[in-house]
């Protein structure tokens, strides 16, 4: 069954991957662009349609997905995919660039769905996803601010896929790995190096991640092959991580947490009042 999708910031990267996949396989794509000189409406003459959004404009969400249920049909599939990262150690990078952070990747997030789930809870269907990153499921040193936004994403969408379960509205947070897109490279923001002391430490990340931009092992056109795979299922995942590498990282997280969690389980317990034996 075709659908009808709304994609933010579809002008490169696995935005532009999803859409393009979604073109391909007959459904209807309305992308969202920061610029007006993207030629993604050109792709098909009657199932691509282009908006202006800037996601941290509240007012222009609304009107964008008030906008697409009117005129283009009812939204199907949501995926709130804008973005960027920001790169810098956590000390070295100013708040006002965590500020911005949080704007784009969770306030543009959360403002985007709930633009579009009103619609969804009145149809009672609907298929909401969000791309955070496994940098969402676990941390990394140098891009502290980026790795909150993604963890605050990952609990956002873990409570509202429990809140709209009985509207018939499935919620899947998409966590990738290492894809070959611009992310690391002029989609990411760094902040500027000054404490000499985290040289030794973030110097060789940062130069590793640079090097590694274009070189990555996720193919896009494959993560957006899997994401539609799980729109047609029944009982699609709460979480669906993409990569080998995402896989690796994210169990290596889950099994640090258990390790401290059975390590530390009788203090855990001794903060209860004491319970009649």
């Amino acid at each position: 069954m075709t659908k009808t999708f709304l994609i933010t910031g579809v002008s490169s990267g696995l935005g532009r991957a999803f859409a393009l996949a979604a073109l391909e396989a007959g459904h209807t794509v309305v992308g969202t662009v920061r610029k007006d000189t993207d030629d993604f409406a050109g792709l098909h003459p009657e199932r691509s349609h282009v908006r202006l959004l800037d996601v941290t404009d509240d007012d222009a969400v609304q009107a964008v997905a008030a906008d697409v249920e009117k005129s283009v049909g009812p939204i199907d599939v949501l995926i709130a995919n804008a973005g960027y990262g920001l790169e810098g150690t956590f000390e070295e990078t100013p708040l006002a660039a965590v500020r911005d952070q949080f704007d784009v990747n969770v306030f543009g997030t959360v403002s985007t769905v709930q633009a579009v789930l009103p619609y969804m809870r009145e149809r009672r269907r609907g298929h909401i996803l969000a791309v955070t990153s496994m940098g969402g499921l676990a941390g990394f040193p140098g891009v502290s601010a980026y790795c909150g936004s993604k963890f605050a994403v990952e609990g956002i969408l873990e409570s509202l896929a429990q809140e709209v379960a009985g509207f018939g509205i499935h919620v899947t947070a998409v966590a990738p790995g290492s894809f070959r897109t611009d992310w690391a490279g002029r989609s990411m923001t760094r902040a500027p190096r000054r404490v000499a002391d985290y040289d030794e430490l973030f110097g060789p990340i940062r130069d590793a991640r640079r090097d590694a931009s274009g070189r990555q092992l996720g193919d896009p056109a494959r993560a957006a092959a899997a994401v539609l795979r799980i729109l047609d299922v029944d009982q699609p995942p709460r979480h669906l991580v993409l990569g080998s590498d995402a896989l690796r990282v994210v169990r290596t997280a889950r099994d640090a947490v258990d390790r401290d969690l059975a390590a530390w389980d009788e203090l855990s317990r001794s903060t209860d009042f004491p319970q009649p034996a």
